[in-house]
């Protein structure tokens, strides 16, 4: 009977108690830099692996001057998807969410920011591109329309997030917490945690509430790969890669055997090839990058006083800002101004010392074997009448006249080599 009694209170402080929530594990990311296929990738990996392990959260920290529309896409729609809740944290104090970074936070399940950061289409895009009034209108028009979907569907401030892309709006964290842009300021990791804790966010499967309060937080890292392809998405790196190739792949068709330069020139072209094909190549760019190396080459074949090098270096410049396209008005990719012009002087010093001693090194008179004793000055020996003995390069050969007989003490000419014997003519004064 009193195991019973014991029992029975037992059952009803189980069924009484409150619920005990244990704390679960946070994950987070950090993007810092520009949005290209390499962070998109990253963040849907770390999307389906902080799924697969029931994680309570994935946090990004977000500091990024934007990037390609494109890539911003693929992670829009990976967060909208998700299976847990994202927040986007922008910080550290300092840090920026701007062009396409404004579209990542604005999809987060919870958007937040540290204090001293900003939000907006910060700064101004260059179109190298090309593109005409109509298609830069149709482009921001797209994009308008995208961000408006994704301030709708988390309850954000559609008027603003609007403007942030079609008038380059940029605000700070206190201003975007008062107008309804972001849910949050928070000033480290721990004071988010606190704060997004008991919230209740809306899923692709449904709705959720976080219990974060002491929640013990991993970072997960860039794998190797997904930090090369971030590296090599560098619109900067692609450049000089390109490049490299192209005058490693020269020098070795003007030097061949030197084998290094070639090597290098191919792993790098390859590697270029790869950046490339990530990023939006203006092929009329490439066609005058191209141009500039035919002229440059052009110019050590035939006398042009410099007017095929400067044209080279023209079109090499002109080729370089245009090499790289925005594809919007959004995006935030282009070549830097100091790579361009310090790429432009090395190869004009590359095409005028290197491959300029390579090909005249080429057109230069042999200086060893048979071709190189043709046309060299020497003394004869003996009297040849026909054959004698003369000295050349200090050598003393076997000679047989070709111009008559030769008196001895005479300067002579090497017109030729049969076996070992030199033939030669007597030089006239």
């Amino acid at each position: 009977m009193k195991n019973l009694r014991i029992a029975t209170i037992l059952l009803l402080l189980t069924i009484l108690a409150p619920p005990v929530t244990v704390a679960q594990k946070v994950f987070a990311i950090t993007i810092d830099g520009s949005i290209n296929p390499a962070a998109a990738e990253y963040i849907h990996n770390s999307i389906q692996r902080a799924s697969e392990l029931n994680g309570e959260c994935l946090i990004i920290r977000l500091n990024t001057p934007g990037g390609l529309l494109k890539s911003t896409r693929v992670m829009v729609s990976d967060i909208l998807e998700s299976k847990i809740p994202v927040v986007v944290y922008v910080s550290p104090p300092g840090a920026q969410s701007a062009s396409a970074g404004v579209f990542i936070t604005l999809a987060a399940h919870i958007a937040a920011m540290a204090p001293g950061t900003n939000i907006g289409a910060a700064h101004p895009v260059t179109l190298q591109g090309g593109q005409d009034t109509t298609m830069m209108e149709k482009a921001t028009n797209d994009a308008a329309a995208f961000v408006r979907t994704i301030a709708e569907k988390r309850h954000r401030n559609i008027k603003w997030a609007e403007e942030a892309v079609r008038r380059s709006q940029s605000i700070t964290e206190t201003e975007a917490l008062k107008i309804g842009v972001i849910d949050l300021i928070a000033r480290n990791a721990d004071s988010l945690l606190a704060q997004i804790d008991g919230k209740t966010v809306e899923l692709s499967s449904g709705t959720r509430t976080l219990h974060t309060r002491g929640a013990t937080v991993e970072q997960w890292e860039m794998g190797f790969t997904e930090r090369l392809l971030d590296t090599l998405s560098d619109p900067n790196i692609a450049y000089v890669l390109m490049l490299l190739g192209i005058y490693g792949l020269l020098f070795e068709l003007y030097n061949p055997g030197a084998i290094l330069p070639g090597v290098v020139g191919g792993i790098s072209l390859i590697l270029a090839f790869y950046s490339l094909h990530t990023l939006p190549v203006n092929y009329a760019g490439l066609a005058l990058i191209v141009f500039a190396i035919v002229l440059f080459v052009a110019d050590l074949q035939v006398a042009s006083h410099g007017i095929l090098t400067i044209g080279g270096v023209i079109s090499l410049i002109l080729g370089s800002m245009m090499f790289i396209r925005s594809d919007s008005a959004l995006e935030f990719i282009q070549i830097s101004w100091s790579v361009i012009l310090t790429c432009s002087a090395l190869t004009l010093v590359f095409f005028m010392f290197v491959i300029g001693f390579g090909l005249r090194a080429l057109r230069s008179k042999p200086s060893t074997g048979s071709e190189g004793l043709v046309g060299e000055i020497g003394e004869a020996l003996t009297v040849l009448n026909p054959n004698g003995r003369v000295r050349i390069h200090g050598e003393i050969w076997s000679a047989v006249s070709v111009s008559g007989k030769i008196p001895k003490d005479a300067q002579v000419r090497a017109v030729g080599l049969d076996n070992l014997t030199l033939r030669v003519e007597e030089k006239r004064s």
